[in-house]
């Protein structure tokens, strides 16, 4: 049986989305579903789909291992995290991309 371990930045993506929207059990789902897409995005290319900010359903690969960004990382930004959304490299697009933690629908 695998124990259910929640850090505090978990618990800080559960209190934001919990606050955005209105639901603390959609919160809590969320909120691990962010933790495993880092995870997954740290280890190699993630898949993911999540809601844009117009609305629009978006299915996503990306990545934020070190091997696979190195040189589209300059270091002079900051964390996306102080805005309440997570980073990643899209594999399509080229580019450095983000989304909002509450926007997630789904982790593959």
């Amino acid at each position: 049986m695998n124990a259910l371990i929640i850090t505090d930045a978990t618990a800080v993506r559960m209190n934001v989305i919990a606050e955005r929207t209105e639901n603390l059990l959609i919160a809590g789902a969320k909120a691990m579903m962010i933790e495993s897409l880092k995870e997954k995005l740290r280890n190699g290319i993630a898949h993911f789909i999540f809601i844009k900010k117009n609305g629009e359903v978006r299915e996503a690969w990306g990545t934020t291992s070190k091997s696979l960004v190195e040189k589209y990382v300059n270091g002079r930004g900051c964390s996306r995290e102080l805005f309440s959304t997570t980073a990643y490299f899209d594999v399509e697009k080229g580019a450095w991309r983000s989304l909002r933690w509450e926007s997630i629908v789904k982790v593959f």
